[in-house]
């Protein structure tokens, strides 16, 4: 058996654990990072890059198929479903290279391409090789969640970790699931000419504002996606190009192909836990603020953390402990200005509070302020004129921001910015945005909040009338 010391010990080469091992490498730690499977981890090669690029081919056939508005004749836009997947294949590999061996091992990191276990609180065994570390980072992410639904065994199914290597273009889709990986991947998929139907347990996207997911679930039905909401999934049962399923009030719907995106659950079973004294607490492990787990030693970062499952907030969590393991300065990781971004056409997105969580936190203190797309000129000239921003703000600070439309996921950046650094809703009036941009939504938002402040205000009229009668 081989034996090898370390400072830094990471398990998983995802979006968390490359954080951690470039920037522990480069700051001058001795480094080892362990990953079994596929370098880049799930966002790579199963969810944040495939998925946006399989929406990609998605749009360029919608497109054609809608120029008309533009004064371009509308086209077929038949989509080649095996070439929309090479399409995919390809994004992979361009950006596999900055997630590649090579290159973490050019940042001087010791990569062993085996899976981790604890053997005690300080060593873990990968291979023939035990590595006692100063430090262990646990990343090892999370995976599809496969419900004991009765038959779904039986049957053949897709997760986000098969979809993207299927070539044979469904004829009808079956997504078990109606959060954002469901919804997504519905869209991607009637726009490249397959039916589909959407089968939700409670409410499709149910996590998000309902007012604004119902812009985007509307717009979804407009293009032919059949969402079956309050259908819990009872049995299922078929085979290969005719699955049924079956809900619990008694609704049966058909199709050809089957997706389950009803979730994730944290990759720990294999981990060895116990011998390291490391706790789990429901979807995850037990961490605390500082994401320690209950051995000191030990941190978890990412999914595997059991908090928010996004790629940002794993490359976040890896920038928290990187001040801690390095530096031993205190550090704790926050959720109050974390966004994340649902990528259907209209967007969804959200940073800090939505409406009803910030009206029960704040009261009747709280206001909330809109702007829609329809008043913005370049939403106007792009004909994306469906959707509206809301801030919630709290004693002149925004305390959370929620956007459906056009580039909603790009226009939440400035939100997220404001929400980290506590600005006020006057820093963001007094930005200047060049016209006409789809940005500007976001600096008129911030003037809706002062509109009636200036222009509805007695005081304010009073004064200008004085100065105009009195100052020369």
């Amino acid at each position: 058996m081989k034996r090898l010391k370390t400072d830094v010990l990471i398990l998983g080469a995802g979006s968390g654990g490359l954080s951690v091992a470039a920037g522990a490498a480069q700051m001058g730690a001795d480094v080892v990072l362990l990953e079994g499977h596929k370098m880049g981890g799930d966002c790579l090669n199963y969810g944040c890059v495939p998925s946006k690029a399989l929406i990609a081919s998605g749009k360029a056939a919608y497109a054609q198929q809608h120029a008309g508005q533009y004064g371009v004749a509308d086209a077929p836009g038949a989509a080649d479903y095996a070439a929309a997947k090479d399409h995919v294949q390809e994004v992979i590999a361009q950006i596999a290279p900055v997630d590649s061996q090579e290159r973490f091992e050019g940042f001087g990191v010791t990569v062993i391409r085996e899976f981790g276990h604890f053997i005690s609180p300080t060593e873990v065994q990968a291979g023939k090789t035990v590595i006692t570390a100063r430090r262990i980072v646990i990343a090892t992410g999370s995976s599809p969640l496969v419900p004991p639904i009765p038959g779904l065994d039986q049957v053949p199914f897709e997760t986000n970790e098969t979809l993207f290597e299927l070539r044979e273009k469904p004829d009808h889709l079956l997504i078990v699931g109606g959060g954002p990986i469901g919804m997504e991947m519905a869209q991607a998929h009637i726009r490249l000419g397959s039916k589909v139907t959407v089968i939700e347990g409670a409410k499709a996207l149910g996590k998000d504002d309902p007012e604004l997911a119902t812009v985007v679930l509307d717009s979804l039905r407009d293009e032919g996606v059949v969402i079956e909401e309050d259908a819990k999934a009872a049995e299922i049962k078929g085979k290969a190009g005719a699955i049924e399923v079956l809900t619990e009030d008694g609704r049966s719907i058909k199709g050809s192909h089957l997706l389950m995106a009803v979730g994730r659950k944290a990759n720990i079973d294999k981990l060895g836990l116990a011998a390291a004294g490391v706790k789990t607490r429901g979807n995850g492990i037990e961490v605390d603020a500082g994401l320690r787990t209950t051995n000191r030693k030990v941190y978890a970062i990412g999914d595997v953390a059991g908090g928010l499952q996004f790629t940002h907030v794993a490359g976040y969590h890896a920038g928290v402990i990187i001040r801690s393991m390095l530096f031993g300065l205190p550090s704790k990781a926050r959720t109050a200005h974390i966004p994340w971004a649902t990528y259907t056409d209209p967007e969804l997105a959200q940073v800090g509070l939505t409406e009803a969580q910030a009206r029960k936190e704040h009261g009747i203190n709280l206001e909330v302020v809109r702007f829609h797309y329809e008043h913005n000129d370049r939403a106007i000239a792009e004909r994306k004129t469906k959707g509206f921003i809301k801030v919630m703000v709290y004693k002149g600070r925004p305390v959370g921001a929620s956007i459906v439309g056009y580039q909603a996921g790009e226009l939440i950046n400035l939100w997220a910015l404001a929400l980290a650094n506590r600005m006020k809703m006057s820093q963001i009036a007094a930005m200047v945005a060049p016209y006409p941009t789809i940005g500007e939504v976001n600096k008129r938002a911030a003037g809706a909040y002062f509109s009636p402040r200036l222009f509805e205000n007695p005081t304010v009229k009073r004064v200008v009338g004085l100065v105009q009668r009195f100052v020369p």
